[in-house]
């Protein structure tokens, strides 16, 4: 059986994004590398109680930054990206934290997570790396 053309294929329903109200961020232990270390916090994502990913700080000291500094990492359920639920999570993750600046680190394909990060209030870095990184800076 031949492949349809693109516009004969149904298009799948966009489901609507979800608002803050419906997203919960409930702290959990963590594991190595995923923010049980020292300084380190760890987050599941459960909306309209269902776990939808998790999210977690933790305190690194890597280049280029080379300095001790949290750095932030979301995963979000395939089947829930883009609806809203990275960009409420990496802000809020932020604040539940007790850093004032946290740094994100992405591929640079990776648009979706940059699009959350900025959303978020993360602004891009100008390092020449090979990834996007980008920092927040607690509101005052």
């Amino acid at each position: 059986m031949a492949a349809q053309p693109a516009a004969k294929r149904a298009k799948k329903e966009v489901e609507p994004k979800f608002t803050s109200e419906q997203i919960e961020l409930q702290q959990g232990k963590g594991s190595k590398g995923r923010g049980s270390g020292p300084g380190g916090f760890f987050w599941h994502i459960w909306v309209e109680g269902k776990r939808r990913g998790c999210v977690f700080i933790n305190k690194i000291s890597e280049p280029p930054i080379n300095k001790e500094h949290a750095s932030i990492q979301i995963f979000i359920n395939k089947s829930d990206q883009g609806k809203g639920i990275g960009r409420i999570a990496y802000s809020r993750a932020c604040l539940l934290s007790f850093y004032d600046e946290v740094y994100a680190y992405m591929r640079k394909n990776n648009k979706a997570s940059i699009r959350a990060a900025v959303a978020a209030g993360f602004i891009e870095l100008s390092l020449k790396t090979s990834q996007v990184i980008m920092k927040w800076i607690r509101p005052k």
